[in-house]
Formats: structure tokens, C-alpha cells, sequence
């Protein structure tokens, strides 16, 4: 065998061994229970829990997405405005839809977010009429998914839906393609 290779395969050995020396040996579970004493000694260090950050109070464009995508957005230059809120032609007046895009180029060119909360009444009605209006309904582990005809939509994600409505209990989301429904993250 060549010398450099055992000199290298003998330093793993001896790293491997000097850091399993280092580490501590496991706790045993024990029948007896050991005494505690809860005040603080000169080696105990009081640690603090961290605080909980408070969660998101308001819907905005911009809590309403990942912060990653929201970055990403604003770096391209592009910002949210609201837009009415419509499912079927039931009015969504409990939530928020933003398009975002950049407003100093003349372009239908953005990408489109909502989330609203919804009575159960109001869902079957706007999941009626998106079925009389062509939509594609495909049940799934989140929720109920309305696309669609993808021959009329604007764009299309990878796997080829359009804009897409998710239905939850309690609440429907919207975005411009099936695949953009990740990107939405609220409530937080």
C-alpha cells in the first residue's frame, strides 16, 4: 500500500478516536431519582426561553407571502397593489388579493396572491359557479383546487395549471398558478 495513504487512513483513525474520547457518554436511566436543588450555584447560569415573536395581526401583500418571495420581489423592482377579490362571483371582502409587478413598465406582466376567510355557504356557491364557468375541480390533501381552463389562462406553472383556487375550512386562496399557492403563508 502506498505510505502516503496509510499515513492518511492512520490520521482519520486517530481524529475518529480523539473525538469520540471528547464526547460525553450517554445518560443512563436510572430507578432512583436524583435530588435537585433549584436554587442557582455559582456554575448554574439562569437561562432565559426566547420570546415567541408576536404572530402577524394584519394581512398585507406583504405578509401574506414568504419573506423570501417578497425579498425576491422587491429586488426585481416590483410592488403589490390590491385588486377586488372575487371566487365565482361571490365577493371575497374577509381577505386580500395583491398583484405584484413592476408598475413603471407598461405590462400585464405580475404575479397574483390571495387569501380570504370564507363562510362555508359562500364557498359552495363560488365552487358552483367556478365548475359552470369550466374550472377544473381536483380534490387534494390541502383542500379542494379549482384551475383554470389552462387553454385560456395567461401562463401556466411546470406542471400546466393557471390561475388556481385552494380551498381550505374556513378560508380560499388564490395565485396565478398551482405551483404559486406555496407561496403563500398566511395565517403565520
Amino acid at each position: 500500500m502506498n505510505s502516503r495513504i496509510m499515513s492518511a487512513a492512520a490520521g482519520v483513525l486517530l481524529l475518529a478516536a480523539a473525538l469520540s474520547a471528547c464526547s460525553a457518554p450517554e445518560p443512563r436511566p436510572s430507578s432512583t431519582p436524583e435530588a435537585v436543588d433549584p436554587r442557582p450555584t455559582e456554575t448554574t447560569v439562569p437561562v432565559s426561553s426566547p420570546t415567541p415573536e408576536a404572530p402577524e395581526t394584519e394581512l398585507t401583500c406583504e405578509s401574506m407571502i414568504s419573506a423570501g418571495t417578497v425579498s425576491a420581489l422587491a429586488e426585481a423592482g416590483w410592488t403589490a397593489e390590491t385588486k377586488e377579490f372575487v371566487a365565482g362571483g361571490v365577493e371575497l371582502t374577509e381577505g386580500l388579493l395583491c398583484f405584484w409587478a413592476d408598475y413603471t413598465v407598461g405590462s400585464d406582466h405580475g404575479q397574483l396572491y390571495g387569501w380570504s376567510a370564507i363562510d362555508d355557504a359562500d364557498a359552495a356557491s363560488a365552487q358552483s359557479a367556478l365548475l359552470a364557468e369550466g374550472w377544473k375541480r381536483e380534490d387534494g390533501a390541502d383542500g379542494v383546487y379549482f384551475t383554470e381552463d389552462p387553454r385560456y389562462a395567461m401562463g401556466t406553472d411546470d406542471d400546466g395549471y393557471g390561475m388556481t383556487y385552494l380551498f381550505g375550512d374556513g378560508w380560499v386562496r388564490l395565485a396565478d398558478t398551482r405551483q404559486g399557492l406555496i407561496l403563500i403563508e398566511w395565517p403565520r
